[in-house]
């Protein structure tokens, strides 16, 4: 299987300079995306993919259930990066419907040390109880708490010291929130942009 990755990648590469014969010394000369993506790291979920861009257009972040968790230092190292050095203007949190670390943050079952990195949805789920309670299916309150989640994590970003910084030196930097839905490959604008006029 994984000779067929290195085949699949060879006939990628060669698809692309037919294409287009700069593609890779104009990838491999700098990086300059508009875009970081953190999003989640269901393998379903590619972030160039379902936004129709190439490599080197989206800064990449990913974990379970596309957490901005202040204390994270991979995440925040992330965040200073596309801030401060490559410039990003907008920062796109997002989540998906059916998200499996959603769901066991729902779940009274133990799952080992990923019950520590979820338990930010937890708080989430306290805070939003009431509405997804109120929500007689449970995949139905699984995709509404992986819509409170990342409009969470919208706010969370907002907060932190990288962005008020940049913020405070006038740079051109937005937060917005989406979820994809994986029953029809599309995303959905959950309207919780920061600066709340922003667009993408």
């Amino acid at each position: 299987m994984l000779s067929d990755l290195l085949r699949n990648n060879r006939a990628w590469a060669v698809g692309k300079q037919m294409a287009d014969p700069t593609f890779f010394r104009r990838l491999s000369e700098q990086q300059s995306p508009d875009y970081l993506w953190i999003g989640c790291s269901d393998s379903r979920v590619p972030a160039n993919e379902i936004v129709g861009l190439d490599p080197g257009e989206v800064f990449v972040h990913r974990n379970v259930a596309n957490l901005a968790v202040p204390t994270d230092i991979n995440f925040l190292s992330v965040l200073a990066f596309a801030v401060n050095v490559l410039h990003i203007k907008h920062v796109i949190v997002c989540g998906h419907y059916g998200c499996g670390g959603v769901r066991a943050a729902l779940s009274d079952s133990r799952n080992g040390v990923i019950d520590h990195w979820l338990e930010p949805v937890r708080q989430v789920y306290r805070s939003e109880r009431a509405h997804i309670d109120a929500i007689r299916n449970s995949s139905d309150q699984v995709n509404a708490l992986c819509e409170f989640n990342v409009c969470a994590q919208v706010e969370g970003i907002a907060h932190t010291t990288i962005v008020r910084d940049a913020w405070a030196r006038g740079q051109d930097l937005a937060i917005h929130g989406w979820i994809y839905g994986l029953s029809d490959g599309l995303l959905r604008d959950l309207d919780v942009s920061r600066p709340g006029d922003a667009a993408p």
